[in-house]
């Protein structure tokens, strides 16, 4: 099926969530001459939203839905379920009217973070480069696209599950560890979503997956994919990363998707020496393994993006001794499956309403102290290490969970242990 303009033009379209995709949907869309109706699970002044008991009696031709928003669980959700082949994103709306190179991330961890290493690349090598999906803009909100634009997209397991029509050059996988169970039901489902993006891709286009993942791997072997398959192995070095000087990519997380990265890099043919010099620049983005504070005695790193414990696992193998902030609301059949060795003197201090639920799972591996919430939890540490004395303190907020308990997003909560902390150590709190 050939996917153009003419299938998003003078058409019946329904838009479901008025987010910043939904939002961006609802303007482009509005360009095209199309009949639109919108509905938000939330009231919004001055907008006026079609009727529940409306929709029986209309008859889309599309249905445009947030990703955020769970079809088993929002307010349409037998309308949905009873038109599901209509569902589709804003993604898909973007392929039809735009082929431009397009290089989709996706994965369990990191995906952010790769995003933007990569974006920074192909802007230090001067060209017009887009940072869209999960982070930077959506994507139908770009302006002045010119066919030599490239589109770098975070995509979720929701987008890509929810997506019909949407292909993309370049798909990578950087890993898959159990996520979002919560909404896709099994971890078989939220695997099938993340390959969804494999899966549509055609021939002529290439796959980035991490061979060395066990999920991914297994996946690779047992189905055929009309792209061509790079197999990189993530727990090697290579010619470009013994250059790598920058301490960011230290970490076991974030060694491996450098070299998922460098492998685009190659692949796209641009300049190494000039990609090399752009990682070793590279600081990293608030919240996600930033070292925030550090002099001879003490370290800091606020990962507050970390909401599970593979995420957290991955930071905790490159320190022997730590002191792990933990604490939120844990995700659903969710294990801690980093072995002992690697964390013998390692402590657990955990706060909020779950910590007895992060108790029961770590107290086997290392020791735990358990607390109200974030506030006491510090007043505690900094008074334990007058006690313990050692010689260098290494902090890692990295919680392993949802913030939802507490705070708006992880950005909201990264922010108030940046705050906490600023007040710990005396005002001289140096942001990096």
């Amino acid at each position: 099926m050939i996917i153009n303009k003419s299938f998003f033009f003078k058409k019946k379209i329904l838009i479901y969530g008025l987010g910043k995709s939904g939002i961006s949907a609802l303007k482009f869309l509005k360009s095209k001459k199309n009949k639109l109706y919108i509905f938000d699970d939330k009231k919004f002044p001055k907008k006026k939203f079609i009727k529940i008991n409306e929709l029986n009696n209309q008859e889309f031709d599309y249905i445009v839905i947030s990703p955020g928003i769970d079809i088993k669980k929002c307010k349409l959700n037998f309308f949905i379920k009873k038109n599901i082949s209509k569902v589709i994103t804003d993604l898909d709306i973007f392929y039809a009217f735009y082929k431009n190179p397009t290089i989709t991330i996706t994965g369990t961890n990191g995906k952010s973070t790769s995003a933007k290493i990569l974006f920074e690349i192909l802007k230090d090598q001067k060209k017009d480069v887009r940072l869209v999906g999960n982070i930077g803009n959506p994507i139908l909100s770009e302006k002045k696209i010119k066919k030599s634009s490239i589109f770098v997209i975070e995509a979720s397991s929701y987008q890509l599950e929810y997506s019909k029509f949407f292909k993309t050059k370049h798909g990578v996988i950087l890993n898959i560890t159990p996520d979002h169970i919560e909404r896709h039901g099994t971890f078989k489902n939220y695997i099938n979503a993340k390959f969804n993006l494999i899966k549509n891709q055609s021939k002529g286009t290439f796959s980035f997956l991490n061979f060395d993942d066990k999920n991914i791997r297994r996946k690779i072997i047992s189905n055929k994919y009309k792209s061509k398959i790079i197999k990189i192995r993530t727990k090697t070095i290579n010619d470009v990363s013994l250059k790598i000087k920058n301490e960011y990519f230290k970490t076991d997380g974030n060694y491996e998707n450098l070299l998922m990265i460098i492998e685009i890099v190659k692949k796209l043919k641009l300049n190494i020496q000039k990609s090399i010099n752009t990682l070793n620049e590279f600081k990293g983005l608030k919240y996600r393994q930033q070292i925030i504070f550090s002099n001879q005695n003490l370290k800091i790193i606020n990962d507050s993006k970390s909401t599970s414990y593979a995420s957290s696992e991955s930071l905790l193998k490159n320190f022997k001794k730590a002191y792990w902030i933990i604490g939120g609301i844990p995700k659903k059949n969710d294990r801690f499956s980093l072995s002992k060795k690697y964390i013998k003197e390692t402590r657990a201090y955990i706060y909020g309403n779950y910590s007895k639920v992060f108790q029961k799972e770590l107290n086997k591996k290392l020791k735990t102290k358990t607390f109200l919430n974030l506030k006491v939890l510090l007043n505690t540490m900094f008074s334990d290490f007058k006690k313990y004395k050692d010689d260098k303190y290494i902090i890692l907020f990295s919680p392993a969970a949802a913030s939802f308990d507490e705070f708006k997003n992880f950005e909201e909560r990264g922010e108030y242990f940046n705050q906490l902390i600023k007040n710990k150590v005396n005002g001289k709190f140096n942001f990096k």
